[in-house]
């Protein structure tokens, strides 16, 4: 009678009873999820050495094939779990999102000459990036006093304080973590944009505000804000950005403008469409901007799309560019904001 050995460390299996031929061992166990293939043939071949003897490969190829097919069969659980998780936290996060909006669109709405310092708040966050070593960008490092008292930064006091006034009202219906001032800000300039694009709806529309939403509404471009959405869950800086990295627009010549677009990955065209970001007055920006030759046809465009009634290249190339800006040298936490959600006890339950 032969007998099955492995290496000499493992005891020998127990005898076996050779067979006249070639079995096959089948399994007919039904899994917790069923799977296509119900049932699990293994052909243990024999010893070239012995026909009593069975190879100890045919023995693990069966024992392999065997665990492996049950893990298969078992997995169901574990995935459909792990699918229920991640659309609990998709909806703890939209709704956190939701919510976080909701409060900055009205605190600009009741500041609306704070936007143009919200825009440039926005954007000088995240004009620290440094593609060399990857360090700075919209990180929310302008909250620090070292940092939002340089030249560049002079005027956004007042911005920065409103958004940390809508931030400890957010903190207090967040169910998770409180929001990082790296999303705070740039969800605030998301905010001023659309104020922005619905303001010149309502003028388009003879100032009438009913009108007017329903006209940015239906020819609006909310449906284009989907990818910077998903980018929810920045870091917070620990300490203010090096110094030296953002230029102070309103002395700067067009071409440290471009110098500096060009050195974050943008150019001329996302130059222009930023205009209103460049100071408090966009028009005089642009006459600045349109003295450039690189510059200037895109200005002509923007100024263009925004004489029609839908603004759609101005507004998609915005938001395009923005989003852009807003994710620079950022690794997305996409579970930030989640929270557990505890189980309750049915049988605890007094009915």
């Amino acid at each position: 009678m032969g007998m099955v050995s492995f290496i000499s460390s493992v005891p020998s299996l127990p005898a076996l009873t050779p067979l006249p031929s070639p079995p096959t061992i089948t399994t007919s166990a039904v899994p917790r999820y069923p799977i296509h293939a119900s049932t699990i043939g293994c052909k243990i071949e024999a010893d070239n050495a012995s026909e009593t003897q069975f190879g100890r490969r045919n023995v693990l190829k069966c024992f392999g094939a065997t665990i492996g097919m049950e893990i298969i069969a078992s997995s169901g659980s574990f995935a459909e779990e792990a699918y229920a998780a991640d659309l609990i936290q998709r909806r703890q996060r939209s709704e956190f999102q939701s919510n976080v909006k909701v409060t900055l669109s009205a605190a600009i709405k009741g500041n609306p000459d704070l936007i143009p310092s919200i825009l440039t708040l926005a954007m000088n966050d995240a004009m620290t990036y440094d593609k060399a070593t990857k360090s700075g960008g919209p990180n929310g490092s302008i909250r620090f006093s070292l940092e939002i008292s340089r030249p560049e930064n002079k005027g956004l006091s007042a911005a920065l304080n409103l958004l940390e006034e809508a931030k400890k009202e957010t903190d207090l219906y967040s169910k998770g973590s409180p929001i990082a001032f790296a999303d705070l800000i740039q969800y605030a300039g998301q905010s001023a944009i659309k104020s922005t694009f619905l303001a010149s709806a309502i003028r388009k529309c003879g100032g009438n505000e009913e009108k007017g939403s329903l006209l940015y509404t239906a020819y609006g471009s909310n449906g284009q804000w989907g990818l910077f959405d998903r980018q929810f869950g920045r870091s917070d800086a620990q300490e203010p950005d090096p110094e030296g990295r953002v230029p102070q627009w309103e002395k700067a010549s067009v071409q440290e403008m471009k110098d500096k677009f060009s050195a974050i990955g943008l150019g001329p065209r996302q130059l222009a469409v930023m205009s209103a970001f460049l100071g408090p007055n966009q028009m005089a920006t642009e006459t600045l901007l349109a003295t450039d030759r690189d510059v200037a046809p895109w200005v002509e465009k923007y100024q263009r799309s925004r004489e029609t009634i839908s603004q759609t290249d101005y507004e998609v190339d915005l938001i395009t560019t923005f989003t852009k800006l807003s994710s620079l040298g950022q690794q997305i936490n996409y579970e930030a904001y989640t929270y557990l959600v505890q189980k309750v006890d049915l049988s605890k339950l007094k009915l």
